[in-house]
């Protein structure tokens, strides 16, 4: 088990960026997948992107392509999510999640950073 805790949130105007980091601690950081969710008031909670072990060919969801990039630096134990183009349909709790499964199926979760973009 990892633990995870984000940083990054806050208010941005549309057209803004942020960029969300999550520390990762207690496991062994480079063996696991990660990925960045998010969750609206009223909405499912929605995997936004995620990064294997070696970086490489990270997944994104149609809605943050070209706009998010996804990164980690496993010799800080750190994922980052930097959101450009922002908008307010954007706004939510965004959370890092951890896996050392195979596929997207996220066992290890922080406990969320609020993006607020206001229009």
């Amino acid at each position: 088990q990892v633990q995870l805790v984000e940083s990054g949130g806050g208010l941005v105007q549309a057209g803004g960026s942020l960029r969300l980091s999550c520390a990762a601690s207690g496991g062994a950081f480079s063996s696991y997948t990660m990925g960045w969710f998010r969750q609206a008031p009223g909405k499912e909670r929605e995997l936004l992107a995620a990064v294997g072990r070696s970086g490489i060919n990270p997944y994104y969801t149609d809605s943050v392509k070209g706009r998010f990039t996804i990164s980690r630096d496993n010799a800080k134990n750190t994922v980052y999510l930097q959101m450009n183009s922002l908008k307010p349909e954007d706004t939510a709790v965004y959370y890092c999640a951890a896996t050392l499964r195979l596929r997207y199926e996220f066992d290890d979760w922080g406990q969320g950073t609020q993006v607020t973009v206001s229009s």
